[in-house]
């Protein structure tokens, strides 16, 4: 007799991805500038900890909210006691009110509309319950987060659809890509549902063009389908052109196309904008009722604490505060991007024009010794085990051309990221000195030199997954 579920025992969860074994290698062997100052320095993780001065500054300035008091008096009996999974009202009104602020206020937000979850993860999965059933698809643009694959795949038994894009126009979405995808999955007998886009894009760290998203808004009116913008980066635009919200466009056509209104769907968080992933705040906005009471009810499998509801209801209400604080992010966020992009050039790396986001798109297709994604892997493992840098290669993103690289510059102190930009500059130096002519001719008239080499450099990789097998289970994926 079976003893465990075939969830429980089944490998589709993600979790052999590269894009999280790199965080494997990374706990094994954590970087620390004084007890291990030659450890792997973590850059596949997007956080936001350039600004945490700001929170803590404002801690210290309203002691009653993180004390939790109210007016002088205690409310932790009150906090602590069981709290419906509607919410509390002040902190859904100033949750709407502080996206509404990140967008120029060109847009309002209901407090109704919205579902609080514990983080978008939660969020979009909660969304695939209330949208489609198992089988179903939703079209993705690629590059997309890794985490896709388990967040909207693992428990809902949805499928995701490629909507492949290329470098030779930025990646941008275009209307044969999305055509394509829908056909493609017609040939594979699913129903789509609907099309998910991540507005500004992880891993690309740029914002969607308003031509891209009525490009989109114009496909699923057709199509008849839904539309999900994970909207979480959207207090991280640094620059130009700005970030334009799938609410905005919305609210601009829906004279025109009234019956797409209850078609969109927002997914927002704190973790990126307010660098807050610990406090598991996530939330669904949408225009449908059904959706709305549907997701609310399945919000009980994931509630954010009164206690948290409570801290940033004060947080968020103080209008100073939050101005001030998407400001001075925001032109943090910008000078530390430069800081890598800069870094990166001088050590002959371009990366993609971004102007979003906690990462950069990095360009390293003239580093492979062939244009496979056998050799992106092969590349990615020296960067990780000899240069001890833990960066995402493009496949666990399932990006369509080899070579690229999500590079996260927004959770380490800048030193860190200086000392991350010197070990990657010293490895293209001698790859580029083992290239040279001469090199290269003894290297090609010297096969067992090769061979030695060779396993050498294996014998550092020690992985749990060979390179074949590794490219077996992402071509499985795609």
């Amino acid at each position: 007799m079976r003893m465990l579920s075939t969830k429980a025992t089944c490998n589709s969860h993600g979790q052999d991805s590269s894009y999280f074994l790199g965080w494997e290698a990374y706990e094994k062997n954590p970087f620390d500038e004084a007890s291990n100052p030659k450890g792997i320095i973590q850059m596949g993780l997007a956080e936001n900890q350039l600004s945490f001065d700001l929170l803590e500054s404002w801690l210290t300035k309203n002691p009653d909210a993180a004390s939790f008091k109210r007016d002088g008096q205690s409310i932790f009996r009150e906090l602590a006691l069981f709290q419906d999974y509607h919410g509390l009202p002040a902190f859904k009104k100033a949750l709407v009110e502080f996206m509404a602020e990140i967008r120029g206020n060109k847009v309002t937000f209901e407090a109704n509309n919205i579902v609080l979850t514990a983080g978008a993860t939660s969020a979009n999965e909660t969304l695939m319950f209330c949208l489609a059933e198992a089988g179903d698809a939703f079209l993705l643009p690629t590059p997309y987060y890794p985490g896709f694959d388990r967040d909207l795949k693992w428990r809902t038994g949805v499928e995701i659809v490629p909507i492949h894009c290329t470098s030779s126009n930025a990646f941008q979405v275009t209307q044969p890509a999305l055509e394509q995808a829908y056909k493609e999955a017609e040939a594979r007998n699913l129903r789509v549902k609907g099309v998910l886009v991540t507005n500004p894009s992880n891993p690309l760290g740029t914002t969607m063009s308003r031509h891209e998203l009525d490009l989109v808004f114009d496909f699923i009116t057709s199509k008849g389908i839904h539309l999900i913008s994970d909207e979480i980066y959207s207090g991280t635009v640094f620059g130009s052109p700005g970030f334009v919200s799938a609410m905005e466009v919305l609210r601009e056509r829906s004279s025109e196309e009234e019956e797409v209104w209850k078609r969109v769907h927002i997914v927002y968080s704190l973790s990126k904008d307010l660098g807050l992933p610990g406090f598991r705040v996530g939330a669904i906005y949408s225009n449908d009722d059904m959706v709305v009471a549907a997701a609310t009810k399945m919000s009980s499998f994931g509630l954010v604490s009164s206690q948290t509801q409570y801290l940033l209801s004060a947080m968020l209400s103080d209008k100073k505060f939050t101005r001030n604080y998407i400001t001075e992010n925001q032109r943090r966020l910008k000078q530390r991007q430069k800081m890598l992009v800069s870094g990166l050039e001088k050590a002959g790396i371009n990366c993609l024009d971004s102007n979003a986001g906690l990462f950069c798109w990095v360009d390293m297709r003239h580093l492979l010794e062939s244009d496979t994604f056998e050799s992106e892997l092969e590349l990615w493992k020296k960067i990780v085990y000899e240069v001890g840098l833990n960066i995402s290669p493009g496949s666990s993103c399932h990006c369509s051309e080899p070579g690229w690289f999500r590079v996260c510059f927004a959770n380490m102190s800048e030193s860190t990221l200086k000392l991350a930009i010197r070990r990657l500059k010293s490895f293209v130096a001698e790859l580029r000195s083992a290239a040279s002519p001469n090199a290269q001719s003894q290297l090609n008239n010297d096969n067992k030199f090769c061979k030695n080499i060779k396993k050498n450099i294996f014998t550092k990789w020690v992985f749990r997954l060979s390179v074949q097998e590794a490219n077996r289970k992402l071509q499985h994926e795609r």
